[in-house]
């Protein structure tokens, strides 16, 4: 049954990366849109259909990170603001909690603590992001921005404390 899935998930993948390939010849303009950065998101898709297909949820971790990636780099190639990864970079943890996350939901009996461990690193990266550089990106000024940060881990540790009792 095994073979079966793993069969069913490269012909499914297979299809798609032929369908991308002819629309590519097809369509006039698409070669202009369609640069490096797809393979890398692509690669990142592949991951995550052989999760999906297979039942297999700890794939889809290093797909969210190659794809999470690959679409940093696709809006950096595209708009040429190359000077983002900077910053970019604190989004990789936040991958890594997306990609447990999809792993739980996948394949729930491998991760049962999945859920909190991932908004737990969703939470670090979204810090991580605005401290180095993102909040500044989104024209949020960091002096506003640190006060907020206290107040929600105070807050993170009441809810906490509250949910021990």
């Amino acid at each position: 049954m095994e073979k079966k899935k793993s069969s069913f998930a490269w012909g499914i993948i297979l299809i798609l990366f032929g369908a991308l390939l002819l629309a590519n010849q097809l369509v006039p303009g698409l070669k202009s849109i369609i640069d490096w950065p797809w393979i890398v998101m692509g690669v990142g898709v592949v991951f995550i259909l052989l999760a999906v297909f297979t039942q297999t949820g700890g794939l889809a971790v290093p797909g969210c990170i190659v794809g999470g990636i690959g679409a940093i780099l696709f809006y950096q190639n595209l708009t040429g603001n190359w000077e983002t990864w900077a910053f970019a970079w604190s989004l990789i943890p936040g991958f890594v909690g997306v990609g447990i996350a999809l792993a739980t939901l996948i394949s729930p009996k491998e991760n049962p603590d999945g859920l909190s461990a991932s908004l737990i690193l969703i939470s670090i990266s979204l810090i991580l992001f605005f401290i180095f550089g993102g909040a500044k990106f989104f024209g949020v000024d960091s002096f506003i921005l640190w006060p907020i940060v206290i107040i929600a881990l105070g807050l993170f540790l009441l809810v906490k404390g509250f949910l021990k009792k």
